[in-house]
């Protein structure tokens, strides 16, 4: 289920998190060659993918 990305945050370990508008999170990591997004390193970067959508995984299992 597509939701949109209202803003981000760190995990425990210190990476990105895009939380979604239904209130969940998932992981936005650079960490090439697995996850290629350099643009979540830089802040900017960051607030120029703020409204964009990103399936969520935990929605998914809900609506089942």
């Amino acid at each position: 289920m597509r939701q949109k990305i209202v803003s981000f945050d760190k995990d425990e370990v210190g990476d990105w998190l895009a939380v979604l508008s239904c209130g969940h999170t998932r992981h936005v990591r650079h960490n090439p060659p697995w996850f290629n997004r350099p643009w979540v390193e830089p802040a900017k970067s960051r607030e120029e993918f703020l409204g964009t959508e990103l399936n969520c995984k935990k929605c998914e299992k809900l609506d089942l």
